[in-house]
């Protein structure tokens, strides 16, 4: 089913979460529930930071779920992606249907067609603010050691600069 409410042939129609009694109703699939979930448990197993999701499935119709997080190099950010990939293959039985942004490893998407995941370095992070884009949208509950992530970049850069090092650099 797409998010427009159309069930593709081949796959079986999802049931939708029940809405909360927030301001915002959420109206993604169970099954893109379950992937966001799997997803951020990854991604906060290998320390990214600031780890959040939003139902964007009312605004888009190519994709009920976005998933943010971000890492302070590179190699971190290759590495979150590798883990967000292996879990949700191993866990949910899903591969992406397309990865992009692999070469420099700044800024990787792994689509899913039920969700796609952002990993990005923490400058883009910065630069690109996906979360202002998506801030009309609801915010999707994540595992406990995801919300633990929120606001680690900011330790992570005060850290830093008060080693002395300065940003751009390989973190």
């Amino acid at each position: 089913m797409t998010a427009a409410g159309r069930v593709l042939p081949g796959r079986p129609a999802p049931s939708r979460s029940p809405p909360p009694t927030e301001s915002f109703t959420v109206t993604a699939t169970d099954r893109s529930l379950e992937l966001i979930s799997t997803a951020a448990q990854a991604a906060a197993d290998k320390l990214a930071h600031d780890v959040i999701a939003y139902d964007v499935s009312d605004v888009l119709s190519i994709t009920d779920a976005f998933l943010l997080a971000s890492a302070p190099n590179d190699r971190q950010v290759k590495a979150i992606v590798d883990e967000i990939e292996e879990r949700l293959l191993k866990e949910r039985g899903a591969k992406p249907v397309r990865r992009e942004g692999d070469r420099e490893s700044r800024w990787i998407l792994l689509d899913y067609v039920d969700i796609v995941v952002h990993v990005q370095h923490s400058e883009e992070r910065v630069f690109y603010a996906l979360e202002r884009l998506w801030k009309d949208c609801p915010e999707l509950e994540l595992p406990e050691e995801a919300k633990a992530t929120r606001g680690k970049a900011e330790e992570h850069a005060k850290e830093r600069a008060e080693a002395g090092d300065q940003p751009g650099e390989e973190w």
